[in-house]
């Protein structure tokens, strides 16, 4: 029995035009009203995530920042929240200085997101996921405890490892650090635990190398067609491509088999 989707947002359950397929949408509601659950899980923040959380009618929990926030966005309320350690972000500031050409840092704190640069890639990142990027002045601005969790935009990115945190690969373009357990996985047990429902009635389903651990934690795991050959190596099952559906080839698995006998 499946009682829980949950579905990563961009590349998976909205297209390229940043609107939710509607095949993939309309499917979702119909597994609501069966009777199940659908949780969005991504690397977008709250003000981000908003506009489909609220297309979708949902009520309850949203894992953000990649699992580093999970935040019920009706009610207000965190559930979960992590912060990059301390001494990670003063790493992290030195390590700004030695940036490859092209390649910009955004940084999320106090529900912000954070710039001190003004570049194309950075105006396409804040168009598509709907927010404004404020300029902090300086880094050092930014309060040492309470980072949520750093982006890098460009190309190429550079392959740095960082005590203390985990780094994932959310886009082509799109490098993010992140505290030690903040990953969708992650964030997707200790919520299941929180709810009491066990990890194989739920089925997750993403397209890029961040979605991995959520799609090895759940009882089903699916990889978009068109996603990264990681992911689709690490599914349990691989469906179709985004723009054709592919979350609504996962609502029809999942009410086929919650309806045998």
């Amino acid at each position: 029995m499946i009682r829980w989707i949950v579905t990563d947002l961009d590349g998976t359950l909205v297209g390229r035009d940043l609107a939710m397929v509607p095949a993939s949408r309309d499917a979702l509601h119909r597994f609501r009203e069966a009777g199940g659950e659908v949780i969005i899980a991504t690397g977008r923040m709250e003000r981000s995530a908003r506009r489909y959380y609220d297309e979708l009618g949902l009520e309850g929990a949203a894992i953000l920042y990649n699992g580093a926030r999970t935040v019920n966005l009706a009610m207000g309320s965190v559930l979960r929240s992590r912060h990059l350690p301390e001494a990670a972000w003063k790493t992290l500031l030195g390590l700004f200085e030695e940036l490859p050409e092209g390649v910009h840092p955004v940084v999320f704190s106090g529900g912000e997101a954070l710039a001190v640069h003004d570049a194309p890639e950075l105006r396409d990142f804040a168009r598509r996921d709907g927010i404004t990027l404020r300029d902090p002045g300086d880094w050092t601005a930014v309060p040492p405890g309470g980072v949520t969790k750093c982006m890098l935009i460009g190309d190429p990115l550079p392959g740095w490892e960082i005590e203390g945190t985990v780094m994932v690969q959310s886009e082509a373009t799109y490098l993010e650090v992140l505290p030690p357990d903040a990953t969708k996985g992650t964030a997707l047990r200790e919520l299941a635990v929180l709810r009491g429902v066990p990890m194989e009635h739920i089925a997750a389903v993403g397209d890029n190398p961040n979605d991995i651990d959520m799609i090895a934690a759940a009882g089903l795991g699916v990889a978009v067609g068109d996603g990264h050959p990681d992911v689709r190596a690490a599914a349990d099952v691989v469906v179709g491509a985004c723009a054709d559906g592919a979350v609504a080839e996962v609502v029809e698995m999942a009410l086929r088999a919650n309806a045998r006998p």
